[in-house]
């Protein structure tokens, strides 16, 4: 895919962009498992299935929907995607950060990206929000690996600020505004699908992981090699293995995402509206 990458790339936004005629969205947002409802929220929408784009990958994974939704959050044309691929459901990891490129293609100079994760510091419980200040990629592999398309970005991108300062700190001040107890910490990205043991998550903690999931890393670096700014949030929906009394499972990550919708809907709608003006800046 390396080779003709920017070319599809090209092709994809180009079927977008005749589907979002003049509409220019100028932030982006991956959303999560269980956490896609936030796309129901928009104004003006105009829903596009990943099925139905050049080059996108299409998820298997219960809680996300797989498709791109454009629209409005107050002011702010905002593009969506209502579900992601993983690299554990057999895609190379440069085709889970296609999408990721596209939105940025597309004019999205911020990404908020979310994710439901596991809590491994002791002080996480199940609904907790977290934004992330820093992350650990313990995937076993890069999206950037192989050759570099020099009009996407530097062969060795920067990774010392890929969670944006200024914006994780507005992401703060707007938690506060909406009376939100949000918390800071620091993502470890494993490949699954299998949840990690109870000898991998105490090795998580040793390194400095706050949460543990499949997603997201990809994604931050991808977009950081493109430019892009990017905000991380973590919604926990379990407890890690090993902290957890019970047997993991996808269904009480779900349960758990739902239980939370409301409160993340807020933040990210209200996150958004603020994050339009510092995009155009």
């Amino acid at each position: 895919m390396r080779g003709d990458l920017t070319a599809k790339i090209d092709k994809a936004c180009s079927k977008l962009r005749k589907k979002f005629g003049d509409h220019k969205p100028s932030v982006g947002l991956i959303l999560g498992s269980g956490l896609g409802s936030f796309a129901a929220s928009l104004k003006d929408k105009v829903v596009v299935p990943y099925a139905d784009i050049p080059g996108f990958p299409t998820s298997s994974v219960k809680g996300h929907a797989g498709q791109l939704v454009l629209g409005r959050v107050g002011e702010t044309w905002t593009l969506v995607m209502q579900g992601r691929v993983h690299y554990y459901e057999g895609y190379d990891l440069s085709e889970v950060v296609f999408p990721t490129r596209v939105l940025v293609s597309l004019g999205c100079k911020i990404l908020v990206i979310t994710n439901a994760a596991g809590g491994v510091h002791p002080d996480l419980k199940p609904g907790d929000l977290v934004v992330l200040h820093d992350h650990i990629n313990l995937m076993g592999a890069n999206p950037l690996r192989g050759e570099n398309p020099d009009s996407l970005g530097t062969r060795f991108p920067d990774m010392s600020t890929a969670y944006d300062p200024e914006l994780r700190a507005l992401t703060k001040e707007v938690a506060r505004a909406e009376n939100v107890d949000l918390r800071t910490g620091v993502y470890a990205a494993m490949s699954g699908p299998s949840y990690e043991t109870p000898a991998e998550i105490r090795m998580a903690r040793t390194l400095g992981a706050d949460l543990v999931g499949m997603s997201t890393v990809p994604e931050v670096i991808a977009a950081n090699h493109m430019g892009a700014r990017v905000i991380g949030i973590s919604c926990v929906t379990n407890l890690a293995a090993g902290i957890s009394p019970v047997p993991l499972t996808h269904e009480e990550v779900a349960a758990t995402a739902g239980q939370v919708e409301k409160t993340f809907v807020g933040l990210i709608g209200a996150l958004t509206q603020r994050l339009d003006k510092v995009a155009r800046s």
